[in-house]
């Protein structure tokens, strides 16, 4: 049987752990496969996935800036990726082009394997309206939250996103937010305050309650300000780095036929690897 073949391509693509992830699976559990990284400029992406088939790819993930493209470019879409407008995730099935977005799930997996029970809450305040809080609300909804509420520095975009979601998802400004914070269970930071380069608090924590937890999907570095300060308050955090852990299992289970575990080992393997570039 030929060597499988999946990729992930972005522009740039360089920065991208996902060959590390992939790489440890295919040798991990013994498959004949590769995953490489592919630098395609926008101008050339149609063309790209155009010719997957013919370069004997059996999908990949797409980032950015192509996840738009990608939503454009395939025949079938999956749910997720309906909800979400973009697609991260491509593979063949029966000769047809799917699209799927596997950031929701990712997200989801990474609270269920570190805050069991996180789900429980019906409130959750979502910082930040861009395309990563789309995959975080669509998550929080297929979960059972009854009131989102997306607070963004520019209000009409929060409120442009709750209009698409409806019924229990709102916009609300920054200055709200602490009041906001009050009742809820769950705090998602989506915005890039707070990676390396871009130190600042999105949120202050001090006014939620108790049992909430906070998470945020940045994961460079690993302790957000805005994690140190919620731990500091006896919170419960979550880092941002499972979830592109296991965003990442639902598209190699589909090019290479078995479904991955993500395991501490790998952590550690990425880990090591976001330290050596500090």
């Amino acid at each position: 049987m030929a060597e499988l073949k999946a990729f992930v391509c972005g522009h740039p693509i360089a920065h991208s752990r996902s060959p590390m992830i992939h790489g440890h699976w295919l040798k991990s559990y013994g498959i004949d496969g590769s995953y490489t990284a592919i630098d395609v400029a926008p101008e050339d992406f149609a063309a790209f996935v155009a010719g997957l088939a013919a370069a004997g790819l059996r999908g990949g993930n797409v980032t950015i800036p192509h996840k738009e493209a990608a939503f454009a470019a395939v025949q079938r879409r999956d749910e997720a990726a309906e909800q979400i407008g973009a697609v991260n995730t491509l593979w063949f099935e029966d000769g047809i082009l799917w699209g799927g977005n596997t950031d929701a799930y990712g997200f989801a997996a990474n609270l269920d394997h570190l805050a069991p029970g996180w789900a429980k809450g019906d409130v959750a305040v979502v910082l930040g309206a861009g395309g990563a809080s789309r995959a975080i609300i669509h998550a929080l909804r297929m979960r059972g939250f009854k009131d989102i509420r997306i607070v963004n520095r520019t209000l009409a975009r929060a409120s442009e996103l709750a209009d698409q979601f409806g019924a229990g998802v709102s916009a609300h400004p920054q200055a709200a937010t602490a009041e906001l914070l009050g009742d809820a269970s769950l705090l998602v930071n989506t915005t890039a305050l707070g990676m390396h380069g871009n130190e600042g608090l999105p949120a202050d924590p001090s006014t939620l309650p108790d049992h909430a937890i906070v998470t945020d999907i940045v994961y460079v570095p690993l302790e957000t300000p805005l994690l140190a300060a919620a731990k500091a308050g006896g919170l419960q955090t979550v880092d941002g780095l499972g979830m592109l852990l296991h965003q990442a299992v639902p598209g190699f289970e589909r090019w290479f036929g078995y479904r991955p575990e993500v395991t501490a080992e790998l952590r550690n393997l990425i880990v090591a690897d976001l330290d050596s570039k500090k």
